[in-house]
């Protein structure tokens, strides 16, 4: 039998690589082109950033943002297009998952397995099936974790290097790699590496890191810390509802629970295994990876998914190899579980099945639609229900818009409350007759109310007669409904306002609205 970790079995395995990678692609790229609802809140408001291009955003860094801006000058900003990006950054993520078990020793049950985990996993599946910022996190962390092996193997400067610009690069998409970057710096203090602080190549990965952060940084002092403003607001208020508890149980549910009989034994393989022990520092960066998370008391269980990959990996070569009298049926047993749930729990994570379709599904399973935000739920998840309404709430709108004196639309606009209406209504600009779209939430805030002076402005939601506090004629002008949308969305008063007490200008410093 050809050993895993030699050449001639590390040539084998590149077919297994490219196989499973090229799986987890094509699995999003066939939903995207046969399934899907929709265009997802997020992805509205990245289409609008990136017609905006800054160092720096109120509720995130630069990166996925020039990604969209680039992928829309050559693909366009259709719904597949857009999505090509979270399908191609899953099947890279698990070649990095693959090539991280080839790292360690191990072969090709050990990727089957490890593969199988990412592909089964609701959160890390979920985070492919749209555009953001949360699927390139995930391939961000398993290339740090493959510059961190270099690091143990080689411990060289330019190992070193590596490691600090794959997180300074992290950084730049998403800031809670730093919590990656705490757990390696722990990693450090507490296993062998600790003999590498008497070395440049530490110091040097953290200042590359810092340097190539720094722009955000800048961007933030140039903004009153905008982006700290953000996480106070959004801790303090969307999610002061969750629980440690709650963290532990969305975190057991959503990453699939069949998954931790693969990352439970990686966890214990890194840290106390014979074999597994020179890799400890991956299982030292998980652990305080999750003592971070779990500290702070309103922890989305979404957070601690990038983190699981590298133990998915370890879980599979610690299966592969401990359990070697019995490989056989282990693998089989664990593998067969894990393809199972990729198919039942698909669904939950992907827009496959037509809306009433996934309903009947969800309720045979006893699935209940629930999110961490306190937001009532309808039929759907918020993940689905987030993909259903915008074009109709852009032809309602319309509707309403062209019930205006031609003249006076030259002077109106539709300010709206959240970026979702606010992109939405932006990118149908294009199909229907909408007036330019002023609205006060996150970077819409920083951009601004634009061309004044404003005679008019639709309005959605609320009861007609409050709005007399802020304008002296309001008229109703029907209503936006849309089943499937989240409830908030759903049943929206469409108002004509006029006379505005209080120029919108003079009022814009206190409608800021970052969560």
């Amino acid at each position: 039998m050809v050993d895993p970790g030699s050449a001639e079995g590390t040539s084998r395995n590149i077919g297994t690589i490219v196989g499973l990678a090229v799986l987890a692609l094509g699995v999003h790229v066939v939903v995207n082109a046969f399934g899907g609802y929709g265009y997802f809140r997020d992805e509205l408001y990245y289409i609008a950033c990136s017609k905006h291009l800054a160092a720096g955003y109120v509720d995130q860094p630069p990166l996925s943002i020039f990604l969209m801006a680039a992928t829309r000058l050559l693909l366009g900003d259709s719904v597949f297009a857009i999505r090509l990006v979270p399908a191609l950054a899953s099947g890279l993520s698990t070649a990095v998952i693959c090539l991280l078990v080839r790292r360690m020793g191990g072969g090709r049950a050990a990727m089957a397995l490890a593969s199988l985990c990412f592909l089964s996993s609701p959160h890390l599946v979920a985070f492919h099936s749209f555009f953001s910022m949360n699927s390139l996190d995930i391939l961000f962390w398993l290339l740090a974790t493959y510059a961190l092996l270099g690091v143990i193997e080689r411990g060289d400067f330019v190992a070193w290097m590596w490691l600090g610009l794959i997180l300074g690069l992290g950084m730049l998409n998403k800031i809670s790699i730093l919590w990656l970057a705490a757990g390696v710096v722990v990693a450090v203090v507490l296993t062998g590496l600790r003999g590498q602080l008497k070395r440049p190549g530490p110091y040097a990965a953290g200042m590359l890191a810092f340097l190539m952060f720094l722009p955000f940084v800048i961007w933030n002092v140039q903004h009153s810390f905008a982006h700290l403003e953000f996480m106070r607001n959004a801790t303090a208020e969307k999610y002061s509802s969750l629980t440690r508890l709650r963290f532990l149980g969305d975190m057991f549910r959503n990453m699939n629970p069949f998954t931790f009989l693969v990352s439970l034994p990686g966890l214990w393989w890194c840290l106390v295994g014979r074999e597994g022990k020179r890799f400890r520092a991956l299982g030292v960066a998980f652990l305080t990876v999750f003592a971070i998370l779990l500290a702070n008391a309103h922890t989305k269980s979404e957070y601690i998914a990038a983190a699981y990959p590298a133990m998915f990996a370890c879980g599979g070569v610690a299966l592969e190899r401990v359990a070697r009298r019995w490989r056989r049926v282990v693998v089989a047993a664990v593998g067969g579980v894990l393809a199972l749930t990729v198919v039942l729990l698909a669904p939950f994570a992907m827009p496959v099945l037509p809306v009433e379709d996934y309903i009947r599904y969800a309720r045979a399973l006893h699935v209940t639609p629930s999110n961490p935000e306190n937001k009532k739920m309808g039929e759907l998840s918020q993940l689905f229900a987030d993909m259903h309404g915008w074009e109709e709430l852009a032809r309602d709108v319309s509707a309403a818009y062209l019930t205006i004196p031609e003249a006076e639309r030259k002077t109106t606009v539709a300010l709206v409350t959240n970026y979702g209406e606010a992109g939405a209504l932006e990118l149908y600009a294009r199909r229907y007759p909408l007036p330019r779209v002023v609205c006060n939430h996150n970077s819409y805030w920083l951009w601004g109310v634009g061309a004044t002076p404003i005679t008019t402005f639709i309005r959605l939601g609320g009861k007609r007669e409050d709005y007399f506090e802020v304008y002296a004629d309001v008229t109703s002008t029907g209503i936006h409904r849309s089943r499937y949308s989240m409830l908030y969305e759903n049943d929206l008063g469409i108002f004509v306002a006029r006379q505005r007490k209080v120029p919108i200008e003079k009022a814009w410093p206190v409608y800021k609205h970052f969560e």
